[in-house]
């Protein structure tokens, strides 16, 4: 079959054999068009208006070709960049629920009533006959006083539990709820022989699922499959923005929070405690088991104590949504909410269960709503991301790895039309002879080799022994169709500064004798390439040829046409010059041991090693410890200028100045380059311009401000190895399916968007997370269950091109309450937070964090209106349960170190830094980053030892400064790094025996390290920290110390972390939880 001719204007081709999606090539076609030619890509630094990092289309250099093999694309798209619209038509008015109406003399459970004449006259709006779904909901403040109920003048009347407005001449009505009792909705329906999964599914609740009877065969269809048109990439003139259905309501900006109190330590508002820290009156309420609320389960059992009685006249009415009510403080009329019914994430977090069997865990795929909406409507009204979080590389724990499958002479076996890998939810036909794609639902034929007959239900007899038909994640072995030269071996390259800073500060030790001692486990071996070049002022190459027995340095003292000397020398084979390379490593830190030079010639130096790695690619590992100041890629102070905050130029500051980095980002991506930046320095050195390498090419950046060897060592060598020598997908792109009707039109994350949906990848590992924006292309969907599919292709270091598929199934929804349940909030803010980092990189933070903020008011609004009707609301903030943490999750985003203040509450650097963690972290991690851990440590490590048993659950506290006590030594765990906050008038012994002598007497304590003594609770101490960090493998949390009244490090550090504190001129939890109910109760 021919192959496809190129597109004029495009980056380069990705040949359809090393695509996911395309079909096949003939052999022989290169990656990259070799007749198309372009001065080159040259994209303008982003400005007002622009999204984060995109550029225009350019295309490539002319003659150069690439050894992969994919389809054809239209040009490099930056993430967040897409080609299609955004808006959503105008929602018609709710219409209330689709339950039909009881009959004459019917409840609502079926059961005989009074007669019309016997009902009271005011009745409630919708009453006994209003659909009852089940509910849980908190009341805030005692409950009422019960009054006993009349005696029932009806024998079919229900007695009433409480007290309600009806005259005493009139009987009292309640509604029967039985559990049989449902919501109108639609049956899932699932493929044969295919079951929901019952797990974590709560005994006495009546779950939906779909049934297991099998859909009768669809006639497989005549019209032309037409993939998605194409388009020229470039920058879009407007700023990231939501169009939302029925106007703009009226928004009022968050007012500003009254005055501190005169405590050091205390929230607003609430009675004064002791300053020793004791816990608040009471505490915090238990918890109440609350499980997944579905449509077709209500609960009919006597509410928990604690929860609040009907209201009003709507008695007996069972509510689905959870509620803060507003109550009066002391001596004020101003509403206020109890701080201990405040919702606050659990110590123990799992990922949300799936109902079906056959979907992949969602470590690997989430939704941010379990259920997709079948209208735009239904999407207007939403108002929250709808999308997806994928993590195509996380790991399993043990015994849950993905298999590997391999199909043989058969081939892999995918569906001819849209390209959908073989999956649980394919459905055969005609005996096995036929399969039916469950995408775009084409009947394609069975390969021979691939054949086997179907049983009594119509499902494959071996389905349960192949991994592809029965498990959501699989690794297909590909075929050599899907590649045109042999697998590339793993490349490491070193770019290592070695001017002054570099030197003094220790980094140029610690990094060479990391790299010497991970040699022997860089994944690979024997293929494994490497290769070194050193910078100041000059440029230092190294002759590694294995005939050598010392290495040879040549110095290229031209920074304005930079050449190559020997390339054939540079980049060697590790197991063959082994010796050399270790003669090297040795050498460097005394080479450049009296290395006076303070300048940075970094421009020059990524364009020679641009030359070096273009014929195979690998991973480009930066060491960086000053501004670069010469040659191409200069840069200059910038920042400093607090006049800029709070003005339209303030978004300049946070995206890179000069053009030269997004060119050689996209050079690199384009011949399967990746970077990864480990910056250090005490001063600014613009990361916002030079992460822009690691950003476009599925990079990381590593930051370490004030970087102190003998602090810092370990957490740069852990953080190094690991990069060294986890495992990495190579030369990748990944693509995601979704079934007809939607697509995805928005990516953020660190690649590079080839064309409308193809992200490419040239080295990506576990540690990396993409998210994207999903979006209706019919107006009405008529299927009732949607199927996604991701495909990630690349080489493994063992030398095979492989292809990591992750299926999952998600029903149609036709009711907004539906989609309110099956909000996944985890996934919700990991997008959201994608959203608003890089809304700040186009406007001001204040715009960031208010969209941020219109997002929830909006959402709570809608699903407010959803019972406005049949419950009375007044003085309630109401949530479902599915989202109760998300006005938390929320206001911590807010005062996140990427979104908080402005000029004074961050460097910008360090905000640069993480805002590029925060778009790559996964969805724990980052809910572990937005709300820390805080523990009280020295109760919690006197327990273990009273106990003798590290099983002592940890008690988590809630991030108020009120519940830092003087005498006590307290832990933030942030994910990044621990800080141990030790009080005033903390023992001197504990100190002593935790930490040593050197920080009991120590004056500042941010040049001490944690260092482990010998006594049980400093073992202890340091045994509980690695546990917390054998979770978190991702980065190496330094654990870092600060004294009470340390300042400003005490409030950097601890302070500003303290997110249901008043801090930064911004919220607490009580005033932000007040501001939002304030909001909703206005009208849009």
């Amino acid at each position: 079959m021919a192959s496809t001719p190129p597109r004029q204007g495009s980056v380069g081709m990705v040949p359809a054999a090393m695509d996911p999606s395309s079909g096949s090539n003939l052999p022989g076609q290169n990656f990259y068009s070799s007749g198309v030619s372009s001065p080159g890509f040259n994209p303008p630094a982003a400005g007002p208006g622009h999204y984060y990092g995109r550029a225009p289309a350019q295309t490539a250099p002319s003659g150069v070709q690439q050894p992969l093999r994919s389809e054809q694309v239209s040009g490099p798209q930056f993430p967040g960049q897409s080609p299609f619209g955004r808006g959503h038509p105008s929602a018609p008015p709710f219409s209330g629920s689709s339950t039909p109406p009881a009959g004459p003399g019917q409840y609502l459970s079926g059961a005989p009533g009074p007669p019309f004449s016997q009902l009271p006259k005011n009745a409630p709006p919708g009453g006994p006959f209003s659909p009852a779904p089940s509910f849980i909901s908190r009341n805030i403040g005692p409950p009422p006083t019960a009054v006993p109920p009349p005696p029932s003048a009806h024998p079919n009347l229900v007695a009433p539990t409480s007290s309600g407005p009806y005259p005493p001449s009139q009987p009292q009505l309640v509604s029967a709820v039985l559990p049989s009792q449902t919501a109108s909705s639609r049956p899932q329906i699932s493929p044969p022989g295919l079951h929901p999964s019952s797990a974590g599914q709560s005994p006495p609740l009546q779950v939906r699922g779909p049934p297991s009877f099998r859909p009768p065969p669809v006639p497989p269809s005549s019209a032309p499959f037409h993939e998605p048109t194409s388009v020229t990439a470039g920058i879009p003139g407007q700023p990231i923005s939501q169009t939302f259905a029925g106007g703009q309501p009226t928004f009022r900006p968050m007012e500003q929070p009254p005055p501190y109190p005169s405590s050091q330590y205390g929230s607003p508002g609430l009675p004064p405690y002791s300053q020793y820290g004791s816990s608040r009156p009471g505490g915090p309420p238990p918890s109440v088991a609350s499980p997944y609320m579905d449509g077709q389960a209500v609960r009919s059992s006597v509410p928990y104590p604690g929860l609040a009685p009907p209201m009003g006249g709507v008695q007996g009415l069972v509510e689905e949504f959870q509620s803060l009510s507003m109550v009066s403080g002391p001596g004020s009329v101003d509403a206020t909410v109890d701080p201990s019914a405040l919702p606050r994430p659990s110590s123990v977090s799992d990922f949300p269960k799936s109902t079906w069997a056959s979907n992949c865990h969602p470590r690997c795929l989430r939704l941010t709503c379990s259920s997709i909406p079948n209208s735009h409507s239904l999407v207007a009204r939403w108002h929250l991301p709808l999308g997806a979080v994928v993590h195509p590389l996380a790991e399993a724990p043990p015994g849950e790895e993905v298999p590997v499958v391999n199909f043989g002479a058969s081939g892999i076996v995918r569906c001819r039309r849209c390209r959908t890998y073989v999956n649980p939810y394919a459905v055969f036909t005609d005996g096995g002879r036929r399969w039916r794609c469950n995408v775009c639902g084409l009947l394609n034929e069975v390969p021979a080799e691939y054949f086997c007959p179907l049983d009594a239900s119509g499902r494959r007899r071996d389905a349960d022994e192949r991994p592809e038909l029965s498990r959501g994640s699989v690794e297909l072995v590909a075929p050599t169709e899907y590649m045109i030269r042999p697998p590339m071996p793993p490349v490491y390259f070193f770019l290592i500064d070695v001017s002054l800073s570099a030197v003094r500060t220790g980094m140029l030790q610690i990094a060479v004798d990391t790299i010497k001692s991970c040699l022997d486990k860089l994944p690979g071996f024997p293929r494994t390439q490497i290769g070194f070049l050193t910078f100041d002022s000059a440029l230092h190459f190294y002759n590694l040829k294995s005939s050598l027995t010392q290495p040879q340095m040549m110095v290229v003292a031209d920074l304005d046409d930079p050449f190559v000397p020997m390339p054939d020398d540079l980049l060697v084979n590790l197991s063959e010059s082994r010796t050399v390379v270790e003669a090297l490593l040795d050498s460097l830190p005394s080479m450049f041991e009296s290395n006076a030079n303070i300048e940075s010639a970094f421009g020059p130096a990524l364009r020679a090693v641009f030359m070096v790695m273009s014929q195979l690619g690998g991973k480009l590992l930066v060491f960086q410890s000053t501004l670069p100041s010469l040659g191409v890629g200069r840069l200059r102070l910038r920042g400093d200028d607090p006049r800029i905050y709070g003005t339209d130029r303030e978004c300049s500051v946070r995206v890179a100045e000069d053009p030269f980095y997004k060119q050689m980002a996209a050079d690199f991506s384009k011949y399967q380059i990746g970077v990864n930046i480990y910056a250090f320095s005490e001063k600014y050195m613009d990361l916002a311009s030079i992460g822009t390498l690691a950003k476009y090419t599925g990079g990381e950046v590593y930051y370490y401000p004030a970087f102190q060897p003998h602090l810092h060592r370990e957490k740069f060598s852990h953080e190094l190895a690991r990069d060294l020598t986890r495992e990495t997908a190579w030369e990748a792109v990944m693509r995601i399916r979704c079934g007809k009707g939607v697509r995805f039109n928005y990516f953020h994350g660190h690649f590079m968007l080839r064309s409308s949906d193809l992200m490419s990848l040239p080295a990506v590992d576990c540690d990396k997370v993409f998210s994207m924006e999903l979006t209706l292309e019919d107006t009405l969907l008529t299927c009732q269950t949607v199927y996604f599919q991701v495909a990630l292709l690349y080489t493994a270091s063992v030398g095979e091109r492989r292809i990591r598929v992750h299926t999952l199934a998600a029903p149609v929804a036709t009711d907004l309450g539906e989609l309110y349940r099956g909000a996944d909030a985890g996934a919700i803010m990991s997008l959201m937070s994608s959203l608003a980092i890089e809304k700040s990189l186009v406007s001001k933070l204040e715009d960031a964090r208010q969209s941020t903020q219109l997002r929830l008011v909006r959402s709570l609004r809608e699903y407010r209106n959803l019972y406005g009707v049949q419950h009375p609301l007044t003085g309630r903030l109401i949530y479902p349960e599915s989202l109760k943490l998300l006005p938390l999750y929320c206001l911590a985003l807010c005062k996140s170190l990427a979104l908080r203040g402005g000029y004074a509450d961050a460097q910008p650097d360090e905000r640069t830094a993480a805002g590029f963690e925060m778009m790559i972290m996964s969805i724990p991690r980052l809910l572990k980053f937005l709300y820390p851990t805080l523990i009280r440590l020295d109760e919690y490590l006197f327990k273990e030892l009273k106990v003798g048993t590290n099983a002592n659950p940890v008690q988590e506290l809630p991030l108020t400064a009120e519940r830092l006590d003087p005498r006590g030594a307290f832990l933030l765990d942030d994910g990044l790094r621990f800080i141990l906050w030790l009080g005033k008038v903390l023992p001197s012994d504990f100190i002593i025996h935790l930490l040593g002598m050197e920080a009991a007497n120590s004056a500042d304590l941010s040049k001490v390290a944690v260092v482990e003594q010998n006594n049980d609770l400093s073992k202890r101490f340091i045994a509980f920290l690695k546990a917390i960090r054998e979770n978190n493998l991702a980065v190496y949390q330094q654990c870092v110390m600060i004294r009470q009244g340390d300042q400003p490090r005490e409030g950097t550090l601890v302070l500003l972390n303290l997110v249901e504190d008043r801090n930064a001129g911004s919220f607490g939890y009580i005033d932000w939880m007040v501001q939002i109910y304030r909001q909703v109760q206005q009208k849009g």
